[in-house]
């Protein structure tokens, strides 16, 4: 992408579900966003009508073997990564840069459970000693969900929530797909829940708010079992 003007979005006629969005996922190596590497990246741009008008796609070769376990879930395995991915210094400016192109030409960015991949670059950032990211326009579906419609029962993985709101999911667990497939789900949100068609600061400020109390109130719960269980309550970047 070229280099966009630093900028808040501006107020438009249309919510931001109506505008352009971007998708967001990472595959990585392992679950622990303070230890995994990024093997696969996914940028998918949607234009206004819902349609995939761009993609921005990287494999990537972590510098450190992928563990079967991961390989079995994304499948790419160390060899294919060695073989074929981008080096992992090259490959991880590359995805902030282009993050840093959406954020300053105010336009979203969804990622589904958005803290788990925005502090995996946060670290692979700060590894490298280069400058984190803003962060700025970040719509979580896992987040939005949780929050307005509390009290379902059940699980609340991507697939489930792409079964509940009638979202195509095809080739889970690949980032390509898993982004596409956030912006599907926050798009249905928004048509669902009037009240998320808010400026797009106003809506990052309080899905701050709603992840804090969510943690709160599951670490409330856990400590009726385990009286030093701490959840973690930042988003959209885990605070070390």
């Amino acid at each position: 992408m070229s280099d966009a003007p630093s900028r808040a979005p501006a107020t438009a006629a249309k919510p931001w579900h109506e505008q352009i969005r971007v998708g967001f996922d990472l595959e990585t190596t392992g679950r622990d966003p303070e230890t995994a590497r990024v093997v696969t990246a996914s940028l998918v741009v949607v234009d206004p009508h819902g349609r995939l008008a761009a993609a921005y796609e990287w494999l990537v070769d972590p510098g450190v073997p992928i563990p079967a376990e991961a390989a079995a879930v994304h499948g790419v395995t160390t060899e294919r990564a060695q073989a074929e991915g981008l080096p992992a210094d090259a490959a991880i400016v590359e995805i902030a840069d282009t993050l840093r192109d959406f954020f300053d030409a105010g336009i979203p960015v969804i990622a589904f459970n958005a803290c788990y991949d925005f502090t995996v670059m946060d670290r692979e950032l700060a590894r490298r000693g280069l400058e984190p990211l803003q962060n700025r326009w970040v719509i979580d579906p896992y987040v939005i969900d949780k929050q307005v419609d509390r009290y379902r029962r059940g699980k609340r993985t991507l697939t489930d929530v792409c079964d509940l709101y009638r979202v195509p999911l095809r080739d889970a667990h690949t980032s390509a797909a898993d982004s596409l497939a956030a912006v599907g789900v926050a798009d249905a949100l928004a048509r669902r829940y009037p009240q998320l068609q808010v400026p797009l600061e106003t809506l990052q400020g309080q899905q701050c708010a709603w992840k804090a109390e969510q943690a709160a109130s599951f670490q409330e719960y856990l400590r009726r079992k385990d009286p030093t269980a701490v959840v973690n309550g930042d988003w959209p970047v885990a605070r070390r």
